[in-house]
């Protein structure tokens, strides 16, 4: 029986809707939530501005240097807000290209497994069911086409005032769809027990209450 404090694990590819669903499930749950893919594009930021995307030793020595803060849905290095930076594209593909390199990925597992605490805990990532919490209580794997996705992040970014186009977003996803689940160390797949949600056509609220609904059949709260 496990005694640790629970998880529900949400994974799946960029702009499927795991951070939307996260924070409607802490919302509704009360249980914080660990934005993993977050952790890696702040790295993934420092790692450019230092000039160590690939220089993986050097760049485990001087993350120590620095405090990963998320605080009222916004993220920090040091004091520094940079909650908006680490959402574009371009850092992103810096975070999954710094998400292969296998020591790094270690020194960051224990940093996200640190997070699950009472009453428990909300983890959207890419492995978040495969390797980072493989005995959360309920795991759910999203999915949507790759059209689909492509708007939503052009939507997104350009709410925020990013001047983007529809057709290079769409190629930054299928790039990092085929980087992501084609890598070695932790590559993008659900795992073996996952629920797989469709999200392409499927509301907001339509896809919170059906994973609360889940949440509900586990007794989880």
């Amino acid at each position: 029986m496990n005694l640790l404090p629970k998880v529900i694990a949400i994974d799946g590819p960029s702009a499927s809707g795991k951070g939307t669903l996260a924070l409607n499930l802490a919302n509704e749950l009360g249980w914080p939530v660990l934005d993993s893919g977050a952790i890696y594009r702040l790295i993934g930021l420092l790692a450019d501005r230092l000039d160590l995307l690939d220089k993986e030793e050097e760049l485990i020595a001087r993350l120590r240097q620095f405090n990963f803060r998320f605080e009222g849905g916004r993220c920090y290095i040091d004091d520094e807000n940079v909650t908006e930076k680490i959402r574009t594209e371009e850092v992103g593909k810096m975070a999954s290209t710094i998400a292969t390199f296998r020591e790094l990925r270690k020194a960051v597992l224990e940093l996200q497994r640190g997070f699950r605490r009472p009453p428990g805990l909300i983890a959207d990532g890419r492995d978040m069911g495969t390797v980072v919490f493989p005995d959360a209580d309920l795991k759910i794997f999203l999915e949507a086409s790759a059209d689909a996705r492509a708007k939503r992040r052009y939507n997104e970014l350009k709410n925020k005032g990013f001047d983007v186009t529809l057709p290079l977003l769409l190629d930054q996803i299928l790039e990092r769809d085929k980087r992501d689940r084609e890598r070695s160390v932790a590559p993008l797949i659900p795992a073996s027990d996952s629920i797989l949600i469709d999200t392409s056509d499927l509301s907001i609220a339509g896809m919170t209450k059906r994973v609360l609904g889940l949440v509900a059949e586990k007794d989880l709260v």
